[in-house]
């Protein structure tokens, strides 16, 4: 018998604040955290915008930044603080029973760059603890040492679906009974000089402003950050007492199998009704989409073609948004992150808006919630998350 999985904490850090209730805030009112970020060796650059982190959250990952401690380790570190204390878990709640999956894209790419440059510009020996820093694991790991869980700890690394990849996979884990509880999430710390003039070599960077689905849009605008969430068997929140957030009731994730930048709308529509059938929901159940939305030509194409495969005519009047203007491309915490804004959408029945909209695109045939947010009744809702190399995933929650 397959079981309801709940969510029953949140903890996020991104360029907005600490906090999921801070998140919440600034995506539901359209509050802006990108802003020019000064990175060495980027004064001729043509793009200088990105969600970094403010000088008070970083002075706060500062303190759990060390030796042995990538900045996108202590990221999920933090989170990960807030997700346990709100979900209110003993001691006893980790452990064999307990696991966690996380994503990333980059993994430790602050500690990668410094060491890169100290070796190549002045001859100088990387860091002794260099190696399990980078490593893509080191925030599962990290967490799993610091709580005591003791079940599988894994990561996964599929670009921008990464951390919506971890949150399925953990999902499938609770519901199968193969654990009581996972926690998910993802975290990413990618914007160095060298990462960030990678991004912009790609041609998909805006060096104006975010506009997703809009006309002119013309590229993302890179992020940081890290959220977790604790999933747990409904039963079990239940018999300790623990609110249930919302439940995560569906989950699906696809291949395009064609190529590696430019995104297949048939792959995202198919992950979107992979996730549909997992939940064993009609489309017409969905209140709100929470849209990978990058503000890239193509991706937005794509994606609004998938939505109108899916949702067929009702998409004119179905409400879609993109956060990524607030908070930024977080790149492989971008599932997570953008998860934790749809059940904040779902608890208070509110659709965020997408900001920096000009008019729509006569291709697009979509409401992207342009500018302001709106009341929206919603049941059920849906998060997407596409990457490159034609990753997709799809995530439902429902109303607890």
């Amino acid at each position: 018998m397959t079981r309801q999985v709940a969510i029953t904490g949140m903890g996020t850090v991104t360029a907005v604040g600490i906090g999921a209730d801070t998140l919440w805030n600034a995506a539901s009112a359209g509050r802006s955290a990108v802003r020019t970020v000064d990175l060495p060796g980027r004064e001729k650059a043509r793009v200088n915008i990105a969600a970094a982190l403010d000088e008070a959250t970083d002075a706060r990952i500062a303190e759990h930044t060390n030796t042995t401690t990538d900045r996108f380790a202590a990221m999920a570190l933090l989170a990960a603080r807030e997700a346990f204390g709100q979900a209110n878990l003993p001691g006893e709640a980790f452990g064999q029973r307990c696991g966690i999956v996380l994503g990333t894209g980059a993994g430790g790419a602050v500690s990668t760059d410094r060491n890169a440059r100290a070796f190549y510009v002045k001859d100088v020996d990387a860091e002794p603890m260099s190696v399990p820093k980078v490593m893509p694991n080191a925030a599962a790991s990290l967490l799993s040492m610091k709580y005591g869980m003791t079940g599988p700890a894994l990561t996964i690394s599929t670009a921008c679906a990464s951390s919506a990849q971890a949150i399925g996979l953990g999902f499938e884990l609770v519901r199968s009974g193969a654990l009581d509880r996972v926690i998910v999430g993802g975290s990413e710390a990618m914007l160095t000089p060298a990462v960030f003039r990678a991004w912009e070599m790609l041609h998909v960077l805006t060096p104006v402003a975010s506009r997703p689905f809009s006309r002119r849009r013309d590229g993302m605008v890179l992020g940081e950050g890290a959220a977790i969430l604790v999933l747990e068997a409904e039963e079990s929140a239940q018999a300790r007492g623990a609110e249930t957030l919302a439940l995560l009731a569906g989950y699906g994730t696809t291949s395009d199998a064609r190529d590696m930048l430019r995104p297949d709308a048939d792959g995202a529509a198919r992950a979107m009704q992979l996730a549909l059938q997992s939940a064993g929901l009609a489309p017409d159940a969905i209140g709100y989409v929470n849209a990978h939305g990058t503000g890239t030509v193509y991706n937005d194409l794509a994606e609004a073609e998938a939505l109108r495969t899916v949702f067929g005519a009702r998409l004119q009047d179905l409400p879609v948004s993109s956060t990524k203007p607030v908070h930024g491309h977080c790149i492989g915490a971008a599932g997570a992150i953008e998860l934790i804004v749809t059940v904040a959408a779902l608890r208070e029945q509110i659709a965020p808006p997408t900001i920096n909209w000009l008019g729509a695109d006569p291709k697009i045939p979509l409401d992207p919630v342009p500018n302001e947010r709106r009341p929206a009744a919603m049941g059920a809702a849906l998060c997407n998350s596409f990457a490159f190399g034609g990753i997709n995933a799809s995530l439902v929650v429902k109303r607890a």
